[in-house]
């Protein structure tokens, strides 16, 4: 198994969009913006059991955020949360890492985790659905991306292609 992560931002395709508005409104929320984070790609070879044959097979997981009108945190009320991430960041990199193959890191230090609901706005400091690794740089262009979304600005509000990238 080979997993490997295409990196965003881009602007959420008319799918993703559509789940943003499902859940803000189920929530009681407006849509503001949505981001499509990420993407993961799956690759597998083997062979299979009853036949000798290889065998090929792949599929992708779109992350993407959505940007509902939630309410931000106060620092004293973010604190708990970023205090919770820390004390299991060891144990959640050790964990995924057996999931989805190493943790990355660069030049001796892990990337960081990136929470997909951000702290600031309530997300789950420690749901293993709400974390994955970003590039540093990465991470930084997420962290000045979010306010932009949340704000309901250009170009977050809008539908984007159904693909943005191209892969090899």
């Amino acid at each position: 198994m080979k997993t490997t992560l295409y990196y965003g931002p881009w602007q959420c395709r008319r799918e993703f969009m559509n789940g943003c508005q499902t859940e803000c409104a189920s929530k009681g929320h407006t849509l503001k913006g949505c981001m499509w984070l990420a993407d993961f790609k799956f690759d597998w070879e083997g062979s299979l059991v009853l036949l000798p044959v290889p065998v090929k097979a792949g599929s992708r997981y779109g992350i993407y955020h959505c940007c509902c009108d939630y309410r931000t945190l106060a620092p004293t009320e973010k604190k708990p949360l970023r205090d919770a991430w820390e004390g299991v960041r060891e144990s959640f990199r050790r964990d995924w890492s057996k999931r989805f193959g190493e943790w990355p890191s660069e030049g001796g230090r892990y990337w960081p985790g990136h929470h997909i609901r951000d702290l600031w706005h309530g997300g789950d400091p420690v749901d293993p659905n709400n974390i994955f690794p970003a590039e540093p740089i990465v991470h930084d262009i997420y962290n000045k991306a979010y306010p932009v979304c949340y704000a309901g600005q250009a170009p977050w509000n809008t539908v984007g292609p159904d693909l943005p990238y191209t892969d090899y």
